[in-house]
């Protein structure tokens, strides 16, 4: 899966969002990050007993029945329920205090749906994107900001650096990584390519970062038992590799490109 939010943030802060090749990268990175959470599920599933075919396809029908729903109805509904709980709640920050709920409440049906709870987090997400106002992002943002470092610690403090001086363990690392990086590169460009080998390659570079999601992923896998400590090590490498490598891919891929005129 793509970290969306390693590239947005570049992408933002050189004021190239609104070029074709960024939107294609927005849109191409959710859907990957769905495709690829389905598939956590999936496998997530497997993980739990004895390979079951029967129980994976429910799995798997369940998971998408729970995305396809959510997708479908859930900003609908949210357009018309939100503005009525808020009038309601006698809070402050009504809205936020709603996101919130949501969020936990959508990340905790995802779990009893046998799906990863980060798949019901970003389901949340897609869901108040059209009634979410600028003081819920930024209280968000806040709360981001002062929660991620936790979320960082607890990878780290699972990460056994030693292991890397074992030569095998680098070069796992190693190879990882340049097959993330090339797969995505060379696929994604593949799939632009259409668009001329400029777009197609900031296409491709745009959608290389793998960041948090798949240290979550590894997390997972961890917590199911099915992934030992060298692959939780290996994951998390590439995935750091990975983040480090984007901002400087992209500058290449960007350079001399202009936002459009409005």
């Amino acid at each position: 899966a793509t970290s969306v939010g390693i590239t947005a943030n570049v992408l933002a802060a050189k004021g190239l969002l609104q070029l074709a090749a960024s939107r294609i990268i927005m849109a191409a990175a959710v859907i990957d990050d769905v495709i690829g959470l389905l598939v956590l599920a999936i496998v997530s599933g497997a993980a739990k007993g004895s390979i079951n075919f029967l129980d994976i396809g429910l799995t798997a029908l369940l998971s998408i029945a729970f995305v396809a729903i959510v997708v479908k109805w859930g900003s609908r509904a949210a357009r018309h329920v939100v503005p009525r709980f808020e009038r309601a709640l006698r809070v402050q920050e009504a809205a936020f205090s709603l996101a919130m709920v949501l969020l936990f409440a959508l990340a905790l049906l995802a779990t009893k749906a046998g799906v990863a709870a980060i798949v019901g987090a970003f389901l949340a997400g897609i869901v108040l994107s059209e009634t979410a106002g600028h003081r819920v992002h930024e209280m968000a943002r806040g709360t981001k900001e002062l929660l991620v470092p936790f979320f960082l610690v607890g990878i780290g403090l699972r990460v056994d650096i030693h292991a890397f001086r074992d030569p095998s363990v680098l070069g796992l690392t190693g190879i990882i990584t340049l097959a993330a990086v090339v797969s995505k590169l060379g696929g994604c460009m593949l799939g632009a390519w259409k668009l001329g080998r400029a777009e197609a390659f900031r296409v491709g570079a745009g959608m290389v970062p793998r960041g948090e999601v798949g240290m979550i992923v590894a997390q997972i896998g961890m917590s199911l038992g099915v992934v030992g400590n060298v692959a939780y090590l290996v994951v998390v490498g590439m995935a750091v590799a990975t983040t480090i490598l984007a901002p400087p891919l992209l500058a290449i891929a960007y350079r001399g490109a202009r936002q459009p005129a409005s």
